[in-house]
């Protein structure tokens, strides 16, 4: 890990927020601990930090409560929840507030890392594209992001809004999945059960725009999330 990234854990349980914040320092991350939301929200007014670690059940706020707080001081700080809570509500109710990810106690210290590395080098590659990167190729089509605007061999295709915040985010990840759940906090805002739905539809009207190439797909990966496949490449 070339860059020092830094990490603020909220945890009231001295022997996990003890262990996690030795782990995740032995790693290679720096670490500021804190043990309510009081202290979480003036170390966040004070520090930039590059991700927030928010347990769910603290004791004098929710993490759900301590997120939206979080958020208010910088909204582009990414957060993951970790909580003894298993109930579905609670996880759709988590990503519902922005989570990036969710994670359920016991916590698997490894796992933990993996996930914090993982989700670190994909905001890195975010960053990196939007800077770079003005339009995508896709195929026999060009997706321009500047002008809000997918052409076929110089001819235009009109996209709504929707459409194009989609195929974007499918462009920008070309041959690899994007999950339902990064679909729908990135392009609605919000991932639930209607929502979802909604993507369905917005992925068949995709496939019709893009059917004038047989080189395109958009595949349909069981249960976990969508991929735009561009045959030899």
């Amino acid at each position: 890990m070339d860059k020092k990234y830094k990490l603020i854990l909220v945890e009231d349980d001295n022997s996990l927020g003890y262990l996690l914040s030795e782990y995740l320092g032995m790693k290679g991350f720096v670490v500021t601990w804190a043990k309510d939301a009081s202290e979480a929200v003036l170390k966040t007014k004070t520090n930039v930090f590059d991700l927030a670690i928010l347990d769910v059940m603290l004791p004098d706020l929710d993490g759900f409560e301590l997120s939206q707080k979080i958020k208010g001081i910088n909204p582009e700080l990414p957060f993951i929840f970790l909580t003894a809570r298993s109930l579905k509500i609670d996880v759709l109710k988590g990503f519902s507030m922005g989570a990036v990810d969710y994670l359920k106690k016991p916590i698997d210290e490894e796992e933990l890392v993996v996930r914090i590395n993982a989700l670190l080098a994909r905001l890195v590659k975010d960053e990196e594209q939007e800077v770079q990167v003005s339009e995508y190729e896709i195929g026999d089509y060009v997706l321009n992001m500047d002008n809000f605007e997918l052409k076929h061999n110089g001819k235009p295709i009109k996209l709504t809004g929707k459409e194009f915040d989609l195929l974007a985010l499918l462009a920008k990840n070309k041959n690899q999945l994007c999950t339902h759940k990064e679909i729908l906090t990135t392009v609605w805002d919000k991932n639930d059960y209607f929502n979802k739905k909604s993507l369905n539809v917005f992925i068949s009207h995709l496939r019709k725009h893009l059917a004038h190439d047989p080189k395109l797909s958009i595949v349909n990966v069981s249960r976990r999330g969508f991929m735009l496949r561009v045959e030899g490449e």
